[in-house]
Parts: C-alpha cells; sequence; structure tokens
C-alpha cells in the first residue's frame, strides 16, 4: 500500500481496499473523500443548504473524514435539544462581580469525590484560595443505600490511587488518565487522599463523615458555612439547592435515591451526626461548573462543555424560552444532557454498523457514544476487529485482548495520533495486546484513530456551533462575541482534538467570535463560585426587598387609606370644618347627568395646558341619538402664558372666531361650555374664580377674578360674535358628564395623568357650602392634596419626602406625588440613585444623568413595564439615559417600576373604594352599581395601572360592582354636554 503523508500527522489511504471498508463502516465515501473534513449542518445552524442534519465534506479541509452531500430531496430535522432540557440554573457567570467570603464546595460525580474550602476575596484582584481532599467511595457504597440503616463508622486510612487516579509525586499530585466524574487532582499544599474501608456506612452518611473530616483538619467545624453540591448525575432541578435525581450512571446504584432531592438527603444526614452545620445553597451539573468557574476570569462565558469520558453542554438561555419555569425575565443555565441527542433516530443517517455499549453491555446514550471518552477507544477496536476479520489487517488474526470489550482504552487513542511518536505508540499498544503489526498495520490504525477522533470533535463543534448559533438569535446581534468554558480528558489530552473541534465551530460560525477557556479548577471551584454568587445576590436582593417594603402597602393600610379619605371627605364637605380641609370637596353647581333628551349644537373650549381646543358639538336625540364633534387645536406661546390676562383672554376669543369662520357659523350665536383645568372656586355653575396659576401658567389680572367674565370681556372687545357661556367646569367633571352620556350609571370621574382628581355626584344634604337639600350636586374632591395635613405620613417613604421636598409646591399636593405621572418617574429615579449608592444597581456607578431631576419620564415607566417589551429593550431605554446596565440591573428597574407604579395605583383604588362606599352609603343601599369614566394618560398607557386600580376597589369595596369606562374624547365633549343638560334644564324651568 502506498500512503500519502499530510499535514498534522494525518494520512491518505490510497489502497481501495481499506478506504472502501472505512467508507462503508464511518460513512466515509469514496478515496477522494479521505482527507475532507466534514461539517455538521441542522436547522440550528443556518445552513447553507436545505438539507437538515447532513454532513457535507469541506474542500479546504486537510483533515477529517468525510461524508458525501447528502440527497437534496433529504428533509430538514429538528435535533432533540428540545426534550434534553433539564436542570436550570438561575445563576449566570457575568454575576461574577465582587464575591467575598469563605465557602466550601463538594464535587460527586464518580468513585471519589472531593471537598474543598475556597476563599474567595474581592479587593479589586478577584483573588481565589483553595483547600481540597479527595475522598474515595468503596462500591459497597456505590451500589448501597443512600441512607444509613446501621452500622459502624467509616476509618480513614491513606488511598493507594489506581491507574488514572492522581497519584502524588514527591509534593505535586498528578493525574493520570482523568475522566469525567473524576476530581481534578488537588491543588498545592492540599491534603492527602483517604479512603473509607468497606461497610454497611452508606453513601450520605459517608459523604457527611468526610466533610466533617475535612472540617475538622482544617479547624472550621464551628462554622456555618455555605457550601454548593456538584451533583453530575442526571436530575431534576426545581430551584437552586434542591436536585431531584432522574437516575443513576456511572456503576452507582444505590437505592432509595432516585426520585429524590439529594439535597435533602445530604442536609439530613448531616442533621443525623449533630457535630456541624452548614448551609447547602447551590446544587449543580459539572458541566455547569465548568462554565462558572471559567465565568469568573471571563464574563463572557455563557457556555460550559466537558468531553471526557461522558459529555455534556450547558448555555445561558433566554427565560422567555424555558416553558418549565415561570417567568420571562432574565437568563437562566440550562443543563443540555445533550447525550441522549439522536436517541430519537434523529442521527440514524449518520450512525455506522459500529455500535459500541459499555463494559456492562448496557446501552448508553447515542450522541455521547459517537464523541466521548468512554466509547472513542471501543470505536478503533470494533474497527480493527472488523477489519482483521475481512483480512484487511494483522493477516487476518485476532487476540482475545483485541476480542474484549473495553481493552483499547481512549487513552491509546491519544497516544497513537500524536505527531512524532505516534506509529511507534501504535506498535507498542498493538503488540501489548497480542498482536504482530506490520508497519503498514500501524499506519493503518493511526488513520483509523484519526477518522475516529476527528468525527468526534467534529460532531461536538456543530452540536455546539448550533448553541451558539441559539444564543446569536437570542441576542439579536450582527456579531456574537462568547465564551465557551471546557473541561474534560479528551479536549485536554488528545493532541488535536481541541484544534479540530474550534475549527468546526468558527466554519459554521463565520459571524461569531468564539473564545474557549480550559478549566483549570475543575467543577468543584465552579460549584463554590455559583454559591458565592448566590450568596451575594441574595444579600443584595434582601437589601433590595428592604427598602421596597416600605412602598408595599398591605391590605389593611389601604382599608385604613380608604378610612381616612373618607374622614377628610367629610370635613370638605361640612360648613365649620371645610377651611382646614385638605380635601377640598368644591361644589360644581353640576346637578344632572344626561337622560339622553339633549340635542342642539353647543360650542366647547377645552383650557389645560399649552395647547387648547375648540369643540363643535352636535347633540342629536331620539333614533338618531349621539353626538358629533368639529375641533380644532390651538397653541398658546410662551409670552402669552406669561404675559397679561387680557392678552391670553383676547388670544383666546381670535381661536374661537378663527374655529367658528373655519366651521361657517360665525354669525351663530351658540352656548359655551368652558372646561377650565385650574384650581377654581365655582359659586354658580357658570362662575369659576382662579385660586391660582398652575402648569407654567402666569398671567396677571387673572388670579381672584372670575374667569367667565374675563371671556365674555373679551369677547365684546372683538365685536365680531356673541357667545352665551353657560357652564364652567373643571376636566374631571368633564370626563364624568362625557362617560356619563355613553352609561347612565357614570356618577363619577376620575383623572390619572400627569395630575390627579376625582369628582363624584353627592347628596345635596350633605354639601353644607350651598343651601338646599333636594337632589345631588357633582363635587370636584381636589383629591391631590390628600395628605397635605400629614395623615399619610405613615406611609410615606424617604423617597416621597425627596420628591416633594424638590418639587414646586412643597408640601402640597402630596397624595397626588404618589399617584400621578408628574412624579412616578421621579420617585423611581430616587430609588436608583439609592440602589446605586450602595452597591446594589449600575455595579455602584452613578451616571451624571441619573443625578438630573426629570430625566426618568413616567413614559419610561409605562414602556419597561411592557409585558411584549424584551429585557434587551429595557437596557436600550437605559442606555438613552446613560446608563450601562446588564440583564440583571434591567431585571431590578423593571422590578422597582412595578412596585412604584403599583403603589399608585392602589392608592388610587383606595380613594376611589372611598368614593364609591360614600355614594352606597348615602343612598342606604346594600349594593350599588355605580360607573367611573376615567381619563388620564397614566391609567391609558401603563399596561398594568388600570388592572391592579380595578383589582383594589373590588377588594376595598365589595358591596360595590364598579365600572371603568374610559373618556375617549376628553374633557371637552363633556363641558359641552354640561352645557346641553344646562340648557335643557333651563327651557324646562322656562316653561
Amino acid at each position: 500500500m502506498a500512503w500519502c503523508h499530510l499535514p498534522y500527522g494525518t494520512a491518505l489511504v490510497s489502497s481501495p481496499g481499506i478506504a472502501s471498508f472505512l467508507g462503508g463502516v464511518l460513512g466515509i465515501g469514496s478515496p477522494g473523500w479521505g482527507c475532507s473534513g466534514f461539517l455538521l449542518q441542522s436547522p440550528q445552524i443556518r445552513p447553507t443548504s436545505p438539507q437538515g442534519l447532513h454532513p457535507r465534506p469541506c474542500p479546504t479541509s486537510g483533515e477529517g473524514a468525510g461524508f458525501p452531500p447528502a440527497s437534496p430531496a433529504a428533509p430538514a430535522r429538528a435535533s432533540c435539544f428540545g426534550c434534553c432540557l433539564k436542570g436550570p440554573a438561575p445563576l449566570t457567570p457575568g454575576s461574577l462581580l465582587a464575591e467575598d467570603g469563605d465557602f466550601l464546595a463538594l464535587d460527586l460525580g464518580g468513585t471519589n469525590f472531593r471537598v474543598l474550602r475556597v476563599r474567595v476575596s474581592d479587593n479589586g484582584l478577584q483573588k481565589v484560595e483553595m483547600e481540597s481532599q479527595i475522598y474515595e467511595i468503596h462500591e459497597d457504597l456505590m451500589r448501597g443505600s443512600g441512607a444509613q440503616v446501621g452500622g459502624s463508622l467509616p476509618s480513614f486510612t491513606p488511598w493507594p490511587p489506581s491507574p488514572g487516579e492522581p497519584r502524588r509525586v514527591g509534593s505535586v499530585w498528578v493525574c493520570c488518565g482523568g475522566q469525567r466524574g473524576t476530581p481534578a487532582p488537588p491543588a498545592r499544599g492540599t491534603r492527602p487522599l483517604l479512603s473509607c474501608t468497606p461497610s454497611t456506612f452508606q453513601l450520605f452518611d459517608h459523604i457527611a463523615e468526610c466533610l466533617a473530616n475535612f472540617m475538622e483538619k482544617l479547624k472550621i467545624k464551628d462554622k456555618k458555612l455555605p457550601l454548593g453540591f456538584t451533583f453530575s448525575f442526571p436530575c431534576h432541578q426545581t430551584k437552586l439547592d434542591e436536585s431531584i435525581l432522574v437516575t443513576w450512571t456511572k456503576g452507582f446504584k444505590c437505592s432509595s435515591v432516585e426520585g429524590k432531592d439529594v439535597v435533602s438527603l445530604l442536609r439530613k444526614a448531616i442533621k443525623k451526626r449533630g457535630d456541624f452545620d452548614i448551609d447547602i445553597v447551590a446544587v449543580v451539573n459539572d458541566t455547569v461548573g465548568t462554565m462558572m468557574t471559567c465565568g469568573y476570569d471571563d464574563h463572557n462565558c455563557e457556555v460550559g462543555l466537558i468531553v471526557g469520558t461522558g459529555t455534556n453542554a450547558c448555555y445561558m438561555e433566554e427565560m422567555r424560552h424555558i416553558d418549565l419555569v415561570e417567568g420571562d425575565e432574565g437568563r437562566m443555565c440550562i443543563n443540555m444532557e445533550w447525550g441522549a441527542f439522536g436517541d430519537d433516530g434523529a442521527l440514524n443517517d449518520i450512525r455506522t454498523g459500529v455500535r459500541p455499549r459499555d463494559r456492562h453491555g448496557l446501552a448508553q446514550p447515542r450522541f455521547e457514544k459517537m464523541i466521548s471518552g468512554m466509547y472513542m477507544g471501543e470505536l478503533v477496536r470494533l474497527i480493527l476487529v472488523k477489519m482483521a476479520k475481512e483480512g484487511l489487517l494483522f493477516r487476518g488474526k485476532l487476540t482475545s485482548d483485541l476480542r474484549t470489550t473495553g481493552h483499547f482504552e481512549t487513552r491509546y487513542v491519544s497516544a497513537i495520533e500524536k505527531e512524532k511518536e505516534g506509529l511507534q505508540k501504535a506498535h507498542e499498544i498493538l503488540t501489548k495486546l497480542g498482536l504482530e503489526p506490520s508497519h503498514e498495520d500501524c499506519l493503518a490504525t493511526h488513520r483509523i484513530c484519526q477518522i475516529v477522533s476527528t468525527r468526534s470533535a467534529n460532531l461536538c463543534g456543530a452540536t455546539l456551533a448550533a448553541v451558539l448559533r441559539r444564543i446569536k438569535e437570542n441576542k439579536g446581534v450582527d456579531r456574537l462575541r462568547s465564551t465557551v468554558g471546557v473541561d474534560g480528558s479528551v479536549y485536554k489530552k488528545h493532541p488535536h482534538f481541541a484544534r479540530r473541534l474550534h475549527k468546526t465551530v468558527r466554519k459554521l460560525l463565520p459571524d461569531c467570535e468564539i473564545r474557549f477557556v480550559r478549566s483549570e479548577d475543575g467543577s468543584g471551584k465552579g460549584a463554590a463560585m455559583v454559591t458565592a454568587v448566590a450568596y451575594r445576590l441574595a444579600a443584595q436582593h434582601k437589601a433590595r426587598q428592604k427598602i421596597l417594603e416600605a412602598l408595599k402597602l398591605s391590605h389593611e393600610q389601604l382599608l385604613e387609606v380608604k378610612r381616612r379619605m373618607r374622614v377628610e371627605m367629610e370635613k370638605g364637605l361640612g360648613k365649620e370644618t371645610h377651611a382646614k380641609a385638605t380635601v377640598k370637596m368644591l361644589p360644581t353647581y353640576v346637578c344632572s347627568t344626561p337622560d339622553g333628551t339633549e340635542k342642539g349644537d353647543f360650542l366647547a373650549l377645552d383650557l389645560g395646558g399649552t395647547n387648547f381646543r375648540v369643540l363643535l358639538v352636535r347633540v342629536r336625540n331620539g333614533m338618531r341619538r349621539g353626538v358629533e364633534m368639529h375641533n380644532k387645536i390651538y397653541s398658546i406661546p410662551l409670552e402669552i402664558m406669561q404675559g397679561t390676562g387680557e392678552e391670553l383672554f383676547d388670544h383666546i376669543v381670535h381661536c374661537i372666531s378663527d374655529f367658528l369662520e373655519y366651521m361657517g357659523m360665525k354669525g351663530v350665536s351658540l352656548p359655551l361650555g368652558f372646561t377650565f383645568s385650574f384650581p377654581c372656586k365655582q359659586t354658580s355653575l357658570d362662575e369659576g374664580i382662579l385660586l391660582k396659576w398652575t402648569k407654567g401658567f402666569k398671567a396677571t389680572g387673572c388670579e381672584g377674578e372670575d374667569v367667565v367674565s374675563l371671556l365674555k370681556e373679551a369677547i365684546h372687545r372683538r365685536e365680531e360674535f356673541d357667545l352665551d357661556v353657560v357652564a364652567v367646569v373643571n376636566d374631571t367633571v368633564g370626563t364624568m358628564m362625557t362617560c356619563g352620556y355613553e352609561d347612565p350609571y357614570c356618577e363619577v370621574g376620575l383623572i390619572v395623568g400627569t395630575g390627579s382628581n376625582a369628582c363624584y355626584m353627592e347628596e345635596m344634604r350633605n354639601v353644607e357650602l350651598v343651601e338646599g337639600d333636594e337632589g345631588r350636586m357633582c363635587i370636584n374632591m381636589e383629591w391631590g392634596a390628600f395628605g397635605d395635613s400629614g395623615c399619610l405620613d405613615d406611609i410615606r417613604t424617604e423617597f416621597d419626602l425627596a420628591v416633594d421636598e424638590l418639587s414646586l409646591n412643597p408640601g402640597k399636593q402630596r397624595f397626588e406625588k404618589m399617584i400621578s405621572g408628574m412624579y412616578l418617574g421621579e420617585i423611581v429615579r430616587n430609588i436608583l440613585i439609592d440602589f446605586t449608592k450602595r452597591g446594589l444597581l449600575f455595579r455602584g456607578r452613578i451616571s451624571e444623568r441619573l443625578k438630573t431631576r426629570g430625566i426618568f419620564e413616567t413614559k419610561f415607566l409605562s414602556q419597561i413595564e411592557s409585558d411584549c417589551l424584551a429585557l434587551l429593550q429595557v437596557r436600550s431605554i437605559l442606555q438613552h439615559l446613560g446608563l450601562e446596565s446588564t440583564c440583571d440591573d434591567s431585571i431590578i428597574v423593571k422590578e422597582v417600576c412595578t412596585v412604584v407604579a403599583r403603589r399608585a395605583a392602589q392608592l388610587c383604588g383606595a380613594g376611589m373604594a372611598a368614593v364609591v362606599d360614600k355614594i352606597r352609603e348615602n343612598r342606604g343601599l346594600d349594593f350599588l352599581k355605580v360607573t367611573v369614566g376615567v381619563d388620564g394618560t397614566l391609567y391609558k398607557l401603563h399596561p398594568h395601572f388600570s388592572t391592579v386600580m380595578h383589582e383594589t376597589v373590588k377588594q376595598l369595596s365589595p358591596k360595590c360592582e364598579v365600572t371603568f369606562l374610559q373618556s375617549e374624547d376628553g374633557s371637552g365633549k363633556g363641558a359641552a354636554l354640561i352645557t346641553a343638560v344646562a340648557c335643557r334644564i333651563r327651557e324646562a324651568g322656562q316653561r
């Protein structure tokens, strides 16, 4: 046979016999494919062709076994990763920021386990110091029961390590042929290995005894330290410190453990001893531990990979995609258990006739059999046996050693593929198996090892690429920069495996920058780091919750707010108490709501800010009952807002004139309703005395004057038209009347926008400021001032005080400052600053923009709390505010927004409950059905405000059925309807 030597020690088979055989056994085509690298494709990797999971040759590669192209008709198949999702762990490597403290770790995954003490310090250097000790688990314990049923305590004796286990050479520990599940060798200065003599002492009691021994030797038995538990067996995790064992693997068969929480079993074993105590904070898989170990040094690490005796991977998945766990915010580590990939037949088209079983004859997960160290050597052995039987190797001779399962170890594959001495090692190993290999036999064996290990690396790389592609798509980035933490004897010790795997990943993901970091300290350190992170995050969470607790109102507190609102309402209605009342309960002289008989054309003027509206409202009754509106919006320049009153009202009349001309009605005298949304004292329906300007208005000569008279005087000065100003109303009253036209049960008006206020229909006998006891009158509550007397001081927080102190009117409108849109963003901003100063947010760094008053607008609360807004968009909003946030920061900001907005909605609901209950009691009813007309941006635009407010009213006023009706046409329509009602009543009186 002729051989063509290629770079990296590879060789191209030119013998048609051997090439054809390898093609049949491993799915390789003609000799022309013998040296081409192959790339596995998956729908998750966005392949260039639609064949799905199929290998394709890479003509530019100089290594690896290749496959011929798949049939174009072959359908794309989804991988079975979805059904392999198991055991979420809710911490991220990026969380490793400022860990500090003393932690224990327990690393259990094989016939021996390791106990570690990990000291983490954060003095700017992120220093980690470890001490560890390895203990043996005797076979009797591995196959016994999980809990002690009697017997003697173990005796600790020196453990003579067998081949493949750590050995001590002088003062240095050396690990020979370590496997997945075998703890890494102890760090420098650690204690020697100990073992337990066989006894009836059971598994978890043995583990507890070893922990006690370790703590005793380090003189820390009196301390209750947090512990992280690496438990490398298939488990179903329900939370960070609870893990249900699904099934034993790796030779373990302890009874009474499968289906139980291993953390609880360990806790019980420790409690039974009674001589020490620990706090088991986290249980993790070894793959997760690897990711967290590497994540301590590289915060971009979001994937963990183990390729050793077995293989597995984990990665950080978006919570919104994990149906097994409640919640959509943030990310969670998913333990894939990807060794079972292909168990549903998804890989049947690339599996060969060479299908190894484990040494006990048991079938194992299919994907794991194709790539892991436990089976790589066995695959090579089966190929050698088959080729020898066909007379292609060893002159057709076989030996009992070559026929025996497990006799061709994976470490032989690594040795044979070494650059220089590979062929020599092949000769030695084949001779050791009782064969008499020729040079060509050694070359063929070398090539077979190369093909098997290359396929393993390429398969591993293809599936890893699928994971990384998913992360890229989850993040929605054009180019992913990520790190993979890796451990395992095959990855670390095979001379070419790592390079081939990296190459495959880079070919499949040309638009990603992927870094691979080897875990040098084993998964035990990772478990300790998970514990450290969990401890820090728990402490920070506790600190944040303690601060936010003051903003979370109990049912009893809300009932008390309702009671106090009722007291203040009575004070405002009373003649003797009105002067000192904070809730002024102002009479509006609106004594009736629409009854459906109103008709005619009416003008309305809606003035409440820098823009105002002029409306023509046509009201029809009978069969054609309805309201038709035409309106035009006008602006008020700043110089007029802050000029003289005469200039202001002349400008308003000029705009009315323009509107009438626009509508072709300049010669018509129409009744007009005037919505004037500034604090006024009304003495009649068509008279309103301005108490003071707000919202930036400062026009002189208006405060203390009747605004209706000022408007009439301006109309007379213009001498173009005449109008009958019938009513001046507050915007809240206008809202109630607008909704009252649609719903006859509407007797309450509510506005929750930039500011907040309410009105309702009160019995005249209770309105002591107005003469007469018959009928009802709408009361403008002006409830924004509720609490100005100090009656809400016990629920006001330091953040409320800060917002009030720096407002334009300190000490005034306290209730409004707790519930309205003008102030909620400012409350949130103050909380975020406090969190950041305490190191609980934004890594303790306060941006200059966050220090700016008013920068956190209330609209951001609505956007951030939107259910359809992903955390990336939340981060975008924060970035707009100059805040460099992590995913965790975004979750915290969202929680703060939720707490502040929820309190506002609950307080608003408590106030409304006081109103509807008063209406019910006024009428002596056991049950009241009433509708509330509502307007305001906060109520309309915030995703949860209305729902929380409705629930609060329902809970606090169970004897009332309250319907909330949104006002869609603004308060201007309401002013016109009040005018229509007033005209109807006036006409009826004239008749």
